[in-house]
């Protein structure tokens, strides 16, 4: 079990409710993520998955408990704060939501200048670094459509560092993919997470992966989330 302490908190749930509309999904929702730690988070289809991690990103408000990320106070967000705790997270989906008429390096540029980034040569030295740090510095020009889909989500990884965040939110993110390809995005987000100190959710129902690349396991079962110190004895 990675060792958390308050000044390295990330995430932070206490007695959180999780709701889509009027429905819980997850109830007694008490969770920490420290900055840099790795964790998987899995659970059947339907399980409240997704569902947590649209709360975490304010895709669903918080309606029940207390709740931070990356320093926000997700019960008191709004429409100008929402974008804001936004910046501070990288958002990872199983599809990849690349725009389709636009290039490698413009896909990242539109995300860069919706978040606040003026300055031209500031945004292209951004969008090189980011696609140095996930194996891609040739492909900048290519269209999404060009890309095999491994290249493809390694383009989504780049696109969610953008703008350094405090942690990065996967959810299914080798769901589409081969067993071969699914372990090179797996290792790609834990080096990064590493190397940045990032924390990483890692959302998933591939049960290989977690055997061959043991982390700390989040699950969500009967409506509730079952963690590593819920189990210690």
């Amino acid at each position: 079990m990675s060792k958390v302490t308050s000044n390295n908190l990330i995430v932070q749930l206490t007695d959180v409710g999780i709701f889509q509309q009027a429905h819980q999904v997850l109830e007694g929702v008490n969770l920490k993520i420290s900055r840099g730690e790795f964790t998987y988070l899995i659970g059947k289809t339907g399980s409240g998955k997704s569902s947590l991690l649209k709360t975490l990103y304010a895709a669903l408000p918080l309606k029940q408990g207390k709740g931070t990320v990356a320093g926000f106070d997700l019960a008191g967000l709004n429409r100008k704060t929402i974008p804001l705790l936004r910046r501070q997270l990288g958002i990872v989906f199983q599809d990849f939501n690349l725009l389709p008429d636009r290039n490698v390096q413009d896909n990242l540029r539109f995300v860069l200048e919706a978040t606040g980034w003026k300055d031209d040569k500031k945004i292209r030295e951004r969008i090189l670094d980011v696609l140095k740090q996930v194996g891609l510095s040739e492909k900048y020009r290519t269209m999404p459509h060009q890309l095999s889909g491994g290249e493809q989500q390694r383009v989504v990884i780049a696109r969610s560092l953008l703008n350094e965040p405090q942690i990065i939110l996967a959810d299914e993110p080798s769901g589409n993919l081969d067993p071969e390809t699914a372990d090179d995005i797996l290792l790609l987000l834990r080096q990064l997470a590493q190397k940045h100190n990032t924390a990483v959710l890692f959302a998933t129902h591939d049960y290989r992966i977690i055997e061959n690349f043991p982390a700390r396991i989040i699950r969500c079962l009967n409506g509730r989330i079952i963690t590593e110190e819920d189990i210690e004895v």
